[in-house]
């Protein structure tokens, strides 16, 4: 690569020279387009982040019926709308770590059973109030008290007692839990003014941008918070944010330009979106998964002969293979995978076996067909994995019924309501998170009514085990006790592929969800 070349990149990236120009030159030069986009993305990444600009995600998961009151995030959209406006008091970083955001570090007492949270000064919120450790107090009271319909109750009903002392948060637990800061990364905690307890759907906060208008479901403005407390993210001047649930027009609109990132790009066209002038692909492996989950507490499902039946009726390669198109791995019906530090890989693997589920469904005493509800909103090609499920099933003698619901409301009126259908789930930091959020018996959202006073017992205990091999053995027996008893029918781990365009820069690596932990809108900007 010649020094004129480069010279030509470095200027392009600094925005003295228009894109259309640097390629005409870069192919005067015999260096073809694919060549020069690849040298114009990595000087424009060296050259490091550009404020201003217009910032344009093009998201997959929203529904009207969606709310602005963090408690109640439940898919993508909702995540991405309050991460924007909102900060919690602590982040996962790219090693899998935590960074202090609201809280600047936090301590333990020597059993983990106490934890103090220094809670950095000088923040307001974006309506001028100052943030405090009050606030701090009462978003997490909000969260955990009695009667709350957060998503975050689960993971907080350990709590005892909350307390403030000059500039520390201090919570006092019923028990040691070694994995507590984890747990508040939670995305549902954002710190509000009174903790939310006034205006829940207001859409104030600390974060690096303010609302400005919105349109529930479909589509969000916002502009840069000028008194935002840290200058490394939050490039852009404006951020919109347009729901486009439909794959192929989400796929379109970066294509065309009308969006600048795209999440949940279909694993079916991953390698059409490789080859895509201008675009750069980013297929992570991750915690992800794709489910299909019943109801243990509602028949047909709360026989496990028939939850074994149908278990046993899934071919997972199947699934990684044509609704993943290799964009994942096979799963095991538990939510761990080797993305998490303390996952056990000597769990025997569960195999498509049509003779295991017809004995077991044979002494489930079933008969007639069942029901299994799904949707394109629930994870991309799930009305494909259905249809792949129903034959599957049909060589052990289950027959399934496929209905395909509305996109717009599948998360308020199926999920978690409904006995059997598909889904999804990002994952979370820890196992103990995991687990709390959605097999805890007490969880609001253990959205497979799973029920097993075993499975509790270890889940506390684990959280005050600080011998790591004996934690390890826990974890293991509580993966297995899902895996055999529960409601879960886990095919595969999906990867997280997202979408970006030539016109911004900064994509980098980081844990979590989708869209660098839909932190990209922030951490990236727009260099054309």
């Amino acid at each position: 690569m010649s020094d004129e070349f480069r010279h030509l990149a470095r200027m392009a990236a600094q925005g003295r020279m228009d894109r259309r120009k640097f390629l005409g030159r870069a192919g005067a030069l015999g260096v073809s387009a694919a060549t020069a986009h690849l040298a114009l993305s990595s000087a424009v990444q060296a050259a490091g982040p550009v404020k201003g600009g217009v910032m344009r995600v093009g998201i997959q998961g929203g529904s009207t019926s969606d709310s602005l009151d963090p408690a109640l995030a439940t898919n993508a959209t909702a995540t991405q709308v309050q991460r924007l406006w909102g900060d919690p008091l602590v982040e996962l970083n790219a090693e899998g770590g935590l960074d202090g955001r609201l809280a600047e570090e936090y301590s333990a007492n020597e059993d983990g059973s106490v934890w103090t949270f220094k809670i950095r000064q000088g923040v307001s919120f974006s309506n001028g109030q100052p943030m405090t450790p009050d606030d701090v107090l009462a978003t997490i009271e909000r969260h955990a008290g009695e009667g709350s319909e957060s998503g975050a109750f689960g993971l907080l009903r350990d709590i005892d007692a909350l307390s403030v002392e000059g500039d520390k948060f201090i919570v006092s637990l019923k028990g040691p839990n070694a994995d507590l800061p984890y747990l508040l990364s939670d995305y549902h905690l954002m710190i509000q003014p009174n903790g939310g307890k006034d205006a829940p759907d207001a859409a104030i906060g600390t974060g690096p941008y303010v609302l400005k208008d919105h349109q529930t479901g479909v589509s969000y403005a916002y502009d840069k918070n000028p008194d935002y407390w840290d200058s490394e993210i939050g490039h852009a001047a404006t951020v919109e944010l347009v729901v486009v649930n439909d794959d192929t027009a989400r796929i379109a609109a970066l294509q065309s330009g009308q969006v600048d990132m795209v999440n949940r790009v279909p694993p079916k066209v991953v390698q059409l979106v490789q080859r895509l002038p201008g675009i750069a692909l980013h297929s992570e492996p991750s915690a992800g998964h794709y489910v299909f989950i019943m109801h243990c507490d509602t028949g047909p499902f709360d026989n496990n002969d028939l939850r074994l039946a149908l278990k046993y009726a899934m071919n997972r390669e199947e699934m990684v293979e044509k609704i993943l198109f290799g964009n994942g791995t096979v799963g095991n019906d538990t939510p761990i995978n080797s993305s998490y530090p303390l996952f056990s890989d000597d769990i025997e693997q569960r195999v498509y076996d049509p003779e295991k589920a017809a004995a077991h469904y044979k002494a489930s005493g079933h008969s007639g067909s069942i029901l299994l509800r799904t949707s394109d909103n629930s994870f991309p090609g799930a009305p494909d994995a259905a249809q792949l499920f129903q034959q599957t099933a049909k060589a052990a003698g289950i027959d399934l019924e496929i209905k395909r619901e509305p996109n717009d409301g599948y998360w308020s009126d199926v999920w978690n309501k409904q006995p059997f259908c598909t889904s999804y789930w990002g994952g979370r930091a820890t196992q103990d998170a995991m687990f709390s959020t959605a097999y805890l018996s007490s969880a609001d959202w253990n959205d497979t009514r799973f029920f097993n006073e075993r499975f509790d017992q270890l889940l506390i205990a684990a959280r005050g085990e600080l011998d790591e091999a004996k934690r390890k053995a826990m974890y293991r027996d509580m993966s297995v006790i899902v895996r055999d008893e529960g409601g879960l029918i886990c095919p595969m781990y999906n990867n997280f592929i997202d979408a970006t365009s030539e016109r911004i820069a900064g994509w980098g690596p980081s844990k979590g969800f989708d869209l660098m932990n839909f932190y990209a809108p922030m951490k990236m900007w727009v260099v054309g």
